[in-house]
C-alpha cells in the first residue's frame, strides 16, 4: 500500500518538481547567456582558414557598419559589437505611430574570438556589405627554421 501512497505523492507533486528544474534550469541559462553576450544572442560566424589569412564570415542582418565595432584585446581576443538601437523607417513622419512591430529590433551583440598566435592583429581589416560582416586577420609569416650545423669530433 505505501508504495501505491508513494506513487500518487510523486505524481501530485510533479508540477512543483518541474518548477524546480525549470528554475534551476533558467538559472544555468543565465549564466550561458552572460558568457555569450548581452542578451544571450551571438553572431553566427564562419571562420575561413587560408594560407595566408582568416577570415571570419558574420551575419549582421539590418546592421550597417557604423552600428559594428570591430576590435582587439589583450593582443589576442577579436571583439565584435554591435549597439542595437533601432533606427527611424525612412516616411515616418510627426504624428504617425507603428500600429504593429513585429521585425526584431537589432539587438545589443557581443562575440569574442581568440585568435592564433600566427596573426598579425594590427592588420585587420573589416567590411559589412548586404546583412554580412568580414574580417580578414592576416597570418604572421612562419618563423625561420632552426638550422642544423653538424660538429666534427676530433
Amino acid at each position: 500500500m505505501s508504495v501505491v501512497v508513494e506513487a500518487m505523492n510523486e505524481l501530485l507533486n510533479f508540477p512543483e518538481t518541474l518548477e524546480k528544474l525549470m528554475h534551476s534550469s533558467s538559472r544555468h541559462n543565465d549564466a550561458a547567456q552572460t558568457l555569450r553576450g548581452v542578451g544571450g544572442a551571438t553572431f553566427p560566424a564562419d571562420i575561413l582558414d587560408t594560407p595566408k589569412e582568416y577570415i571570419f564570415y558574420l551575419d549582421v542582418p539590418g546592421l550597417s557598419k557604423s552600428d559594428i565595432q570591430v576590435t582587439v584585446e589583450e593582443e589576442n581576443t577579436l571583439v565584435i559589437k554591435s549597439n542595437g538601437k533601432r533606427k527611424r523607417e525612412e516616411g515616418e513622419e510627426d504624428g504617425c505611430k507603428y500600429v504593429r512591430l513585429e521585425r526584431r529590433p537589432p539587438q545589443k551583440l557581443t562575440r569574442k574570438f581568440r585568435l592564433p598566435e600566427n596573426c598579425n592583429a594590427s592588420a585587420i581589416t573589416a567590411k559589412c556589405e548586404n546583412g554580412v560582416l568580414t574580417v580578414v586577420v592576416e597570418k604572421l609569416p612562419p618563423p625561420p627554421k632552426p638550422k642544423s650545423i653538424e660538429v666534427a669530433i676530433s
